[in-house]
């Protein structure tokens, strides 16, 4: 590692030994021990790149700045290094170096030592290949052989950047972006952060598999761009085969630029988790048995008589249900979860269940914890990005406490049908509880905490629950993802007497982008027809007409559950406090924002040409009710709003 000595004069030689530490090449034949630089710190790379190697360039000055970075830190001669390629590996010394091009001259070092995957490929064959290099080799597949008098510490070091930014930062096409900005700024920090996430195991893998797939496929674009490109620009005909090659290549134009749209996001460490992904969800529902019988699943490791006697009585009596139950035993719930099929039930008895796994729900089935959710912990063992994944149309889990360890992704996803979560405990690690677009998710007495991300994570198109829970200790409380874009639905959200408390950022925020104008005044968010339910007065004099009482009338022409009609029926007016201003606050915000996209969608018809009411509109509006909800000792505040 380099010190801080070191770094400001780039390696003087009057240090004695090396700082560097020493690994043996892999395969069958003896080369020399190589220096050990593939396992340097992040904060190492981002200094050298900022500091020393490309500083403040352009894209178009990166190669420039890199050479003369090389020229100040790197031997030219009298090294050695093993050459790596895909099919072999040589010794090779060091006679020169061609820093503009970012290559060194070599020659066959002495004793010969090569190793070949391809048994035809010999001594002859790298004696020719290396005639037709003229024998320069980029930098980057050279390894520098280790010597531990710390002389050529600042080369191995010199060439690991080198070929570490070539392999993970650079892509083909930075040097056609525009050159108004700073490239480390713009490019190589997100990378080189992001880079880092993974190793560390900070992204989900779904979102890794994005990335991957994106780079590839912009990668594969670009060379298809750059051959049509180069054929238009070869020919000096006006024929209708250039005419057609054209608009071929605008149009791989256009699909690289999307692409690149979507991997800067991922690249980004904000924007990544507030667009999130669109994950495709490999479960597939079993349906029903094909006798059309539904099973119900009793998870226990061990179990004493009279709890069994217990449970025959409460859960499992033939007279309660008018028909004799099928019964299958498990001894952990992923095993019972896996048996299930559609209208299957998953009884788990009081006990500390480790899994490790995926709890995966892909039918309509309920899982019932026979006790309190204290006595009944699932905890997730091993490393892995979920704990429970719903997809199911009809999902129901209650009475259990889920304990998430090692994890990447949060403790529960709903990615479609309706999920229903009730009296439950959740310990999470990461986020919390995700629900995703065209998803539902009805929450009921349940309390979560600890997640480092949020604690609820509402995505666009969603619908959102939240009857009298707990959600505190969270990085933030919930958090509702951008909706603005043309292509998202509205998500409705119903937030009723919850707690939401001693968060370490805001209780509730909301993720959208800048705006030109905001909606400033309460009621124009009502006239809008954006239904919006807020119950307590902000002033002891009544609601005037078209206030309040529309906002009821309105907010009974929802298909809600039944549940939560009836908690709002209950609830009294009452005098704002300062622990419950936030349900104004937030509700007036989020109405603001669906009227804003409204706007938008009203004025993207008049460009068309459209100007009659768009029968779709009202469905798309946001149906909001915050009600009767206390926030306290959130460290940013009730709600907050990220604009990005």
């Amino acid at each position: 590692q380099e010190d801080d000595d070191s770094c400001s004069d780039y390696g003087s030689r009057d240090k004695t030994g090396t700082a560097l530490g020493r690994t043996v090449p892999d395969g069958n034949v003896v080369f020399p021990d190589i220096f050990h630089t593939d396992n340097l710190l992040f904060y190492e790379r981002f200094q050298a790149y900022q500091d020393y190697i490309l500083a403040d360039c352009k894209a178009s000055e990166v190669k420039e700045f890199t050479a003369e970075y090389l020229e100040k830190v790197l031997e030219p001669c009298g090294w050695q290094a093993v050459w790596h390629t895909n099919v072999f590996e040589v010794l090779v010394e060091v006679v020169d170096v061609e820093y503009s091009a970012l290559k060194a001259v070599v020659q066959l070092g002495g004793p010969f030592l090569y190793e070949s995957r391809d048994s035809t490929f010999n001594l002859e064959c790298i004696q020719e290949l290396l005639e037709l290099k003229e024998y320069q080799i980029p930098l980057q597949e050279l390894w520098v052989v280790y010597d531990e008098s710390g002389e050529f510490d600042q080369t191995a070091l010199a060439v690991e950047h080198v070929r570490f930014f070539y392999k993970h930062i650079w892509r083909t096409w930075d040097e056609e972006e525009e050159d108004d900005f700073d490239y480390f700024v713009r490019c190589v920090e997100p990378r080189l952060r992001l880079h880092y996430d993974i190793l560390e195991h900070r992204v989900p893998s779904g979102i890794v598999a994005d990335y991957q797939n994106l780079l590839s496929q912009c990668e594969e674009l670009y060379r298809k761009f750059l051959d049509v490109r180069n054929s238009i620009s070869s020919s000096d005909s006006d024929s209708e085969v250039d005419n057609v090659s054209m608009v071929e290549g605008l149009k791989l134009y256009e699909e690289i630029e999307h692409l690149k749209q979507k991997l800067k996001l991922i690249e980004n460490p904000l924007l990544r988790y507030v667009f999130g992904y669109q994950k495709y969800s490999g479960l597939q529902a079993k349906g029903p048995r094909p006798m059309g019988t539904k099973i119900t699943h009793v998870v226990s490791s061990t179990m004493m008589s009279s709890q069994l006697q217990s449970l025959m009585r409460d859960r499992l009596c033939p007279e309660s249900f008018g028909e004799e139950l099928e019964i299958q035993f498990h001894s952990d719930p992923l095993a019972a979860v896996n048996a299930c099929y559609e209208g299957d039930t998953v009884i788990i008895c009081p006990g500390h269940y480790v899994v490790d796994g995926v709890l995966c729900i892909a039918d309509s089935v309920e899982l019932e914890g026979y006790g309190l959710p204290d006595d009944i912990v699932i905890e997730k063992q091993g490393k892995g990005d979920n704990f429970v994944e719903c997809t199911g149309a009809n999902i129901r889990i209650s009475n259990l406490k889920l304990v998430q360890h090692d994890a990447v992704e949060g403790i529960l996803n709903v990615h479609h049908g309706k999920t229903t979560l009730e009296n439950c405990v959740l310990q999470c690690e990461t986020t919390g509880i995700t629900i995703r677009t065209s998803a539902e998710l009805l929450m009921k007495n349940s309390d979560l905490y600890g997640a480092t991300g949020a604690g609820v994570e509402i995505y666009p198109g969603s619908t959102c629950s939240l009857l009298d829970n707990g959600i505190h200790h969270c990085k933030e409380g919930i958090l509702i993802k951008n909706f603005l874009d043309e292509h998202y639905d509205i998500p409705k959200i119903t937030m009723v007497n919850n707690m939401i408390h001693n968060n370490e950022g805001y209780g509730v925020v909301l993720v959208r982008p800048a705006m030109p104008s905001d909606v400033k005044d309460a009621s124009e968010v009502r006239t809008k027809g954006i239904f919006f339910l807020f119950l307590e007065e902000r002033k002891t004099e009544p609601p005037q007409a078209g206030d309040g009482t529309a906002c009821l009338e309105a907010f009974r022409q929802e298909e809600l559950p039944a549940c939560v009609t009836a908690d709002l029926e209950l609830y009294e007016p009452a005098e704002v406090s300062e622990q419950t201003e936030g349900n104004y606050e937030i509700a007036n915000e989020l109405g603001a924002t669906s009227v804003k996209k409204s706007q938008m969608h009203k004025k993207r018809l008049s460009e068309l040409g459209i100007t009659e009411a768009d029968d779709n509109l009202m469905s798309q509006e946001m149906f909001v009710s915050i009600v009767g909800n206390q926030f306290k000792w959130n460290g940013k505040g009730s709600f907050g709003t990220f604009v990005f």
